[in-house]
């Protein structure tokens, strides 16, 4: 067996077995280094997949060479490799971006801990996107989790404790509701792997314990996802999270999920439960439409710039599930590439705001009143990544809404409100970019504050290494479209 057979393997064993050995590091600095070596090494990985995937590679690997679906199964498709891409790719870029934030922040003698836990909670991600096994992933799942609830909690601010607490109480939930319906679907079929599980469930003659198990599934993922109104534990979330577990965890953690529930609906559900994908439009559909209006106008008048970010991501993942609940091949390209163009435009934005984190005393709106004046840098990084969110042609959020705008249209009278609710919510992408903009370029420093300085050359270095990717996949979308519309052709390929 050639190592080109062991990828899928590698991408989460070289995460998972550093951390170990990351936790015993000593100084702060090696530890560090060898967070973001492993980090790096899974992200060239995922690329190495990713464009071999692109020209029609299968790649898959047997645990223990028991053949699936008896043993454990690794496979990466179209999806799992977008999904792949964005996390190791935002890892990396968070760390190699954030090193200065974290020594600011996180005391010097846990950091080994910190940076032990940053690598579990990377290989729990990839390990759900490359699982082919429903119990596997709420492994995978837990591993994130727990990682990601000690990544939020090691910041100073003491008031990330009771949002960890309110994103552990909601997490674990979601997880329970996710195991309660893969539990019913093995006690139907008595497989646990996605492929087997499809193959199995139009076997089975009582249908109520699957569309129970639906059910649960689809909330649990949903409350993992963060998809309106079960959203309520991200804002405070990312708002009290370390400056660089934001850029990580705001750039994938919630699109992990929405894989997940993406995989299971389109692959298990839809093809076996009569008229599901009428229930999957019909449940979904408001709540997007919901998400990308409210949480928009929230965002709107929020005060806070991490706060602000964060409702701005809940209107996204409404952007989302909106070309997913239109169960055709456009809307799911939409959705897909979406993911993808969110990623790089919310990671390019906290990345910015760890850079004014830097050299401000408060990330509240009068607290960075003037800031482009002696930090013109970070500030131009910032406004291209709100370009992209806000969807300017020649950025990467474009190419994605213009994607979506074409397939509502599809959808005949209904799809004229679903433009307009589009065309509104980008509006309000403009008024609270714009706020900050306004504040940052034409207001004046507070009374008696001391001029801010520019960001640290290395930390803009990769804030505007992800801010020229908005630009670069804006005008050269092939990659990002390419794996989204073969994942869009893959999970439609399943429906009847």
């Amino acid at each position: 067996m050639n190592l080109t057979e062991q990828l899928v393997a590698l991408q989460i064993v070289v995460p998972l077995l550093s951390a170990p050995v990351v936790a015993l590091l000593r100084p702060r600095w090696l530890a560090w280094a060898a967070t973001t070596a492993a980090s790096a090494t899974a992200f060239a990985i995922a690329i190495a997949i990713a464009l071999g995937v692109r020209e029609g590679r299968a790649f898959g690997y047997q645990m223990g060479s028991w053949p699936a679906p008896y043993g454990i199964e690794l496979a990466v498709d179209p999806f799992s490799a977008v999904l792949l891409l964005i996390i190791t790719g935002a890892s990396t870029f968070a760390l190699l971006g954030g090193r200065l934030s974290v020594d600011t922040q996180i005391e010097q003698q846990r950091q080994p801990l910190f940076y032990a836990a940053w690598l579990l909670g990377l290989a729990g991600l990839a390990g759900i996107a490359a699982s082919a096994d429903a119990f596997n992933i709420f492994v995978f799942m837990e591993i994130s989790s727990l990682a990601s609830y000690v990544l939020i909690a090691g910041g100073p601010d003491r008031r990330a404790l009771p949002s960890v607490f309110k994103y552990l109480i909601m997490g674990t939930v979601g997880a329970t509701f996710y195991l309660i319906g893969v539990g019913l679907i093995y006690m139907m079929t008595g497989t646990l792997n996605l492929a087997d599980m499809e193959l199995r469930i139009h076997e089975v003659g009582d249908q109520s314990p699957i569309l129970v198990a639906a059910g649960f599934i689809t909330v649990g993922l949903a409350l993992k996802a963060a998809v309106f109104p079960l959203h309520a534990w991200l804002p405070n979330a990312y708002t009290y999270a370390p400056h660089a577990v934001t850029v990580f965890l705001a750039a994938c953690a919630t699109k992990v999920a929405l894989y997940i529930l993406l995989r299971f609906d389109f692959v298990v559900f839809q093809q076996n439960l009569i008229g599901h994908d009428v229930k999957f439009s019909y449940f979904l559909m408001p709540l997007a439409v919901l998400a990308i209006l409210v949480a928009s106008g929230m965002a709107a008048f929020e005060r806070n710039l991490k706060r602000l970010l964060a409702y701005s991501s809940v209107a996204q993942i409404g952007y989302i599930m909106l070309g997913a609940s239109l169960v055709n091949h456009a809307g799911l390209t939409a959705s897909i590439v979406h993911i993808f163009n969110h990623s790089l435009a919310k990671g390019t934005l906290f990345l910015a705001v760890a850079c004014l984190a830097m050299r401000l005393d408060s990330l509240r709106l009068d607290g960075i009143a003037g800031a482009a004046r002696n930090m013109p840098w970070t500030m131009a990084a910032f406004v291209v990544g709100g370009l992209s969110l806000i969807g300017i042609p020649g950025t990467a959020g474009f190419i994605s809404k213009w994607y979506l705008i074409a397939a509502v249209l599809g959808e005949g009278p209904l799809g004229f409100l679903l433009v307009a609710a589009i065309v509104i919510s980008s509006l309000l992408a403009v008024v609270y970019v714009w706020r900050v903009v306004e504040t940052a370029y034409f207001q004046s420093p507070p009374d008696g504050a001391v001029p801010a300085r520019e960001a640290p050359p290395e930390m803009l270095i990769l804030t505007w290494t992800a801010a020229l990717l908005n630009v670069y996949f804006g005008f050269a979308s092939d990659l990002p479209l390419s794996l989204s519309s073969a994942a869009s052709a893959l999970l439609m390929g399943h429906l009847p």
